[in-house]
């Protein structure tokens, strides 16, 4: 890769961490499509297994930030995280088996669902007060082996998933999902990228300079989404609409490598 390249690795990199830091997801939602159709990572398992990395990385300098503000509810995330590696490990396995255009695909009409449901809990504030219990360790430990799966199948974080799993288990505000969801995009993050690099499919110069970008941005998406906290519904309109918005642009795109367009 060219400096030019990596210049404009490291601003996506910027992005990708300005996300985690607002809303929790979205990281590899944006850190996939920006590094196979802006850098110009030719191979989607790179981009996956590269992406994944990356966003492990910025999601625990993210976490860090939300962390100190007490956004963290620490045994709910951690029971999330500890039911989905496993299923994030067996989920990697599956998507290096399909081929990468298909998994693109698949991945953008997921992003779609999400997104509609993000939609309609906007309105809804949660109980900050929530803490891990035999009420909710079920629901708890059921989605997150699910979301688990599906991180490592699409070789994403998972934030946007996991937040919503998180608010659906437990009631939490989206604020206090946001910071717990980096525990879990962490480690399935970190899971995901273990399978891929066994299998030679991370570009390590490159992962490098999206971590070194995303630190930026990790700051300031963590103060923003403090300040959006108080506004009713706008971090999951946030959330949603970036889902929308780049979910469209990467089924274009696919539809057009396939030849369905």
């Amino acid at each position: 890769m060219s400096p030019l390249e990596y210049a404009i690795g490291m601003f996506a990199g910027s992005v990708v961490g300005f996300t985690l830091g607002l809303v929790g997801g979205g990281g590899s939602i944006l850190a996939v499509p920006l590094m196979v159709y802006l850098v110009g990572v030719h191979d989607p398992h790179v981009a996956i297994g590269t992406s994944a990395l990356a966003v492990a990385a910025n999601a625990l300098m993210g976490l860090t930030g939300h962390a100190r503000k007490r956004n963290v509810k620490w045994r709910c995330a951690a029971t999330f995280a500890a039911a989905g590696v496993v299923g994030a490990w067996f989920g990697a396995i599956l998507g290096k088996a399909i081929d990468g255009q298909k998994l693109l695909a698949l991945f953008s009409l997921l992003m779609l669902i999400v997104a509609g449901l993000m939609f309609r809990s906007r309105g809804r504030e949660g109980d900050p007060t929530v803490v891990l219990n035999r009420g909710n360790a079920p629901r708890l430990l059921a989605s997150g082996s699910a979301t688990g799966l599906l991180s490592g199948f699409f070789g994403i974080g998972g934030g946007f998933l996991v937040v919503p799993g998180l608010i659906a288990s437990t009631g939490m505000p989206i604020l206090f999902a946001v910071g717990s969801s980096l525990v879990a995009v962490s480690a399935f993050g970190l899971t995901t990228a273990l399978s891929y690099a066994g299998s030679g499919l991370i570009d390590w110069p490159l992962a490098a300079t999206f971590i070194g970008g995303g630190a930026i941005g990790s700051l300031l998406g963590t103060r923003l989404a403090t300040r959006l906290a108080d506004r009713k519904g706008a971090l999951n309109r946030v959330l949603a609409g970036l889902i929308v918005v780049v979910a469209i642009y990467m089924l274009y795109r696919t539809a057009t490598e396939i030849g369905w367009l």
